[in-house]
């Protein structure tokens, strides 16, 4: 397909805890530019920094985040609660928005499988893109293993929109390592629209010589306040570990308190760097020599783009267990070392670390998923306009 700059692509994505999904959206959005399409990324989270994107049109919604890890408690800006006068005006800035930009394609990140406080915009964005004769292909775009679902019919409700308003599901993982049924217990129902992807990494294992190889231990929990235990009891078991002699640096999330981001740095002292989370964070992961971190996907696949040692603490509030998920087939691999965030100590931490340091770390997965997603959205929509 000639895909000049005139095909356009109008991706939506809704971060409410972390910045997972919303980073996760922009290399898709980045490789879909490769392609010679033209694409808007629709944000309604709150706003997140970092460099530009070349290409990339970034249209920011009204943002809204979640109260807790419960997801079912949202705030806008102010830290207020959503409102239905709220709701009515995103929405029709969302509807006008889309007719605005008359994309070819629409990507929903995430729903329906996960979103559903937001099929108040949502389920009016898929009629009218049904209804109109610009748009092509509609798309639906989720990580390599979901949060299982335990309602009632919610599966089934799930699978009814994807037959009746999606042209194809996305899967952004490694069938070699996880499948959907694995946590979709109606994937069979949607096999036919089902295409996996490969992991969207943000960037390729380099050689410790092309990456300028530190051996730092890396210690990160993510872009939510979720994982400040993680934080210290990294700190706590550096000096009963086989790597401390090395330096140790500590990522910290922008929404963890400055007086707490304060302390930590007092606790940690002069053996480690204690900084605010950072932009090259991947080119960080190829040079360090282990990680220690939860296990989100976006930080999964950046150590399995390296070769560095891992130790993963699935996060687990809120009967949350797609990180547990993901970071057992992992271990069964036997790619990283788990700790349950019940078993979390100073003491485990360090026999982990211990551990994962004789692990292999060879283990092999598709990480080309964003270029190939873009690849196979050019061919849809080529087939679509045949």
């Amino acid at each position: 397909m000639s895909s000049g700059p005139t095909q356009r692509v109008m991706i939506y994505v809704q971060h409410l805890l972390g910045v997972g999904h919303f980073r996760r959206a922009q290399q898709l959005s980045i490789a879909l530019t490769q392609r010679k399409f033209r694409v808007d990324l629709v944000s309604g989270g709150m706003p997140v920094s970092g460099p530009g994107m070349p290409g990339v049109t970034l249209h920011q919604l009204p943002p809204t985040y979640s109260a807790d890890a419960s997801f079912s408690h949202l705030l806008d800006a102010n830290g207020d609660d959503i409102d239905e006068t709220w709701r009515d005006h995103r929405r029709q800035q969302l509807l006008e928005l889309f007719d605005q930009l008359s994309p070819q394609v629409l990507i929903t990140e995430t729903f329906p499988f996960g979103r559903r406080m937001m099929r108040f915009e949502l389920i009016p964005l898929l009629q009218r893109a049904r209804d109109s004769r610009q748009c092509l292909q509609i798309v639906s775009s989720i990580r390599d293993i979901l949060q299982p679902k335990t309602k009632p019919g919610r599966n089934r409700e799930i699978c009814d929109l994807i037959e009746t308003r999606y042209d194809h599901v996305l899967v952004h993982g490694d069938p070699a390592l996880a499948r959907l049924e694995d946590s979709f217990a109606d994937a069979h129902r949607i096999q036919h629209k089902l295409s996996y992807s490969g992991y969207i990494c943000q960037a390729r294992a380099k050689t410790a010589m092309e990456s300028g190889y530190s051996g730092d231990v890396l210690v990160s929990a993510g872009g939510s306040d979720t994982g400040l235990a993680l934080l210290e009891a990294a700190i706590a078991a550096r000096p009963r570990t086989r790597l401390s002699h090395r330096h140790w640096r500590i990522l910290v999330s922008p929404t963890i308190d400055e007086a707490v981001f304060q302390r930590l740095r007092r606790q940690a002292g002069l053996d480690f760097t204690v900084e605010r989370n950072r932009d090259d964070f991947s080119s960080l992961m190829q040079q360090a020599s282990l990680s220690i971190s939860q296990a989100g996907y976006n930080t999964i696949t950046d150590i399995l783009g390296s070769r560095a040692a891992a130790v993963v603490v699935p996060f687990t509030e809120a009967n949350e267990i797609e990180q547990l998920l993901r970071a057992r087939r992992l271990q069964d691999r036997g790619r990283l070392v788990m700790l349950e965030s019940d078993q979390l100590s100073a003491t485990r931490l360090a026999g982990a670390v211990d551990t994962a340091l004789d692990l292999d770390t060879s283990f092999v997965v598709d990480l080309d998923g964003a270029a190939n997603s873009a690849m196979m959205i050019e061919k849809w929509l080529e087939a679509a306009a045949a």
